[in-house]
């Protein structure tokens, strides 16, 4: 599985511009699935099976983009000014490196500050292209990038950009493989634009027209030094959403996934994320309502360019994930 995941980490693809990821998963899902169509938006949808009596037709949704940076300005000696795609921190930017969709590397860095002790802002990081000046410079105003680092193991431990949430989609890739044998009617959507607001998930859900929605997502942790007050721990499992800032999860939904986990004899921890949202509050409010909720990999360091997973609990994801949708669904 390390081989796909390096693949999915290291490909290209912010948010508006996934098509690189999108061809990824495409080649690795063919195959494993009945159907499989790109819509307008640019979300990959895949159906696998039929419901049967005792099934429903169930949405499972990751996205494919990740943050990244968009150019606003070209100086007169060739310095990019820029603004971000999505969450981007001043802190995990200075001495960054970025690679623009043409190609083109870049090392972010920062003006002198008056004080020195604090944080620059957004509008005082540029980005050095090598360039002498505007007319030299390889990219304009309106060029995409993204953080450039590569997938790297630490341990039992797997750092790169992009684990959010390319994480995610090699989880399902996987749970797609190990499935054997669904009673119901299954849409994995690889979903697109989720960084801005959600946005692949939203059309996305509105055509399938899901009977349950299950988004597949990282969530952050609370076992850094001084880190946030949260009850989540790399190695040890997967995550059964209760709340994030976005939405409250069907509490059937979550009583399902948590029995799930305990017959299958799955570690997991319940998750509360006070900042955040994902792709199940999209499916949750399409049409007249869908029940809901999410399973998350715990990951150290989101929205930086070097986010960690632990190996034990992107397996023991797949296995969650399998598990859920083996069997008939009881949200009574």
């Amino acid at each position: 599985m390390k081989d796909l995941i390096r693949k999915l980490v290291e490909a290209v693809g912010p948010s508006g511009y996934e098509g690189a990821v999108r061809e990824v998963v495409r080649k690795e899902i063919a195959g494993l699935v009945d159907e499989i169509k790109v819509d307008a938006l640019g979300n990959l949808i895949a159906r696998k099976g039929v419901k049967g009596p005792d099934g429903m037709r169930i949405m499972v949704s990751g996205h494919m983009d990740e943050i990244g940076v968009i150019v606003t300005h070209v100086d007169e000696k060739g310095f990019v000014r820029f603004t971000t795609i999505c969450g981007v921190s001043p802190a995990t930017c200075i001495g960054g490196r970025v690679k623009f969709l043409n190609g083109t590397p870049g090392l972010i860095y920062m003006e002198r500050s008056e004080s020195p002790d604090k944080l620059p802002s957004m509008e005082q990081l540029y980005i050095d292209v090598g360039a002498a000046d505007r007319a030299s410079s390889p990219v304009k105003v309106g060029d995409v990038g993204v953080f450039d680092r590569p997938f790297v193991e630490i341990g039992s431990r797997m750092v790169s950009k992009a684990m959010d949430d390319r994480i995610a989609v090699a989880v399902m890739i996987e749970a797609l493989k190990d499935l054997k044998f669904s009673p119901h009617e299954l849409y994995f959507v690889f979903s697109t634009q989720e960084e801005v607001g959600l946005r692949g998930a939203t059309t996305a859900a509105y055509g399938v027209d899901p009977d349950l929605g299950l988004a597949v997502d990282v969530t952050r942790t609370g076992d850094t030094p001084k880190g946030v007050k949260m009850e989540v721990a790399l190695g040890k499992g997967p995550t059964v959403k209760v709340r994030d800032s976005g939405m409250l999860a069907d509490p059937r939904v979550v009583r399902w996934m948590a029995e799930t986990a305990e017959k299958a004899g799955i570690p997991y921890q319940l998750e509360v994320l006070e900042a955040g949202t994902t792709d199940a509050r999209a499916i949750q409010l399409t049409r007249s309502g869908v029940p809901s909720g999410c399973m998350s990999i715990p990951t150290r360091y989101i929205h930086s360019p070097s986010e960690m997973v632990d190996a034990n609990d992107v397996q023991l994801s797949v296995r969650l994930l399998v598990e859920l949708l083996t069997n008939p669904v009881n949200l009574s």
